[in-house]
């Protein structure tokens, strides 16, 4: 069972020479909280499902997150957004590091901002964000990831199967630098990663 204290989380992510994305005027800046929690002696983090009533990214898998309000950062924002949409509230302090910023067909620079959840609050989802919420394993994340081509894109797009589906970028990949880089300290790199065509929109 993969077990970090938060001193190891810090050091690994202090360690990874993250990359930013200066965005052009068309792109939109967001954030998503990746938060490290206990459950039943385990931990792991905390994965949405989105609604099929959703304008957008209806039914897809989702870290907590959303666009960045005037005037906010990304750790702010990635905050706002945990406790808006599972009901889970955290300060400054609980924000460990970041991992690269990742650019969605979508129109986004999505920055993943890891957090740390030292106490145990239950999660109260809000169901017009959340239609469904995981708690995933560490264990389950080093999970072997998919890579399938497409004739859309010279890049490959990774599936990572998990919570009994096929979770797919931006998420997956978020997901999966996570694993490689805060649980077996591998300096990897998401950016050539692709998207489904149906997040394209």
């Amino acid at each position: 069972m993969i077990t970090l204290p938060r001193s190891t989380v810090h050091e690994r992510l202090d360690a990874f020479e993250r990359r930013s994305i200066d965005r052009d005027p068309s792109m939109r800046a967001a954030a998503v909280a990746i938060t490290i929690s206990e459950r039943d002696g385990q931990q792991g983090i905390w994965l949405c499902k989105r609604p099929a009533t959703m304008r957008r990214h209806a039914a897809q898998y989702a870290l907590p997150g959303g666009r960045l309000d005037p005037g906010e950062d990304e750790q702010t924002a990635a905050l706002r957004e945990l406790h808006e949409e599972i009901g889970v509230e955290l300060g400054a302090d609980a924000v460990v590091g970041q991992l690269d910023d990742y650019a969605t067909r979508s129109g986004f620079v999505m920055t993943p901002v890891i957090c740390w959840a030292d106490d145990d609050q239950p999660p109260t989802p809000n169901p017009d964000e959340v239609a469904q919420l995981f708690f995933v394993t560490f264990d389950e994340l080093v999970v072997e990831p998919r890579f399938l081509t497409i004739p859309e894109s010279d890049r490959p797009v990774i599936q990572l199967p998990i919570v009994g589906a096929l979770v797919h970028a931006p998420t997956a990949a978020v997901i999966y630098q996570f694993a490689e880089v805060v649980l077996q300290d591998r300096h990897t790199r998401v950016d050539g990663l692709e998207q489904p065509v149906f997040a394209w929109k």
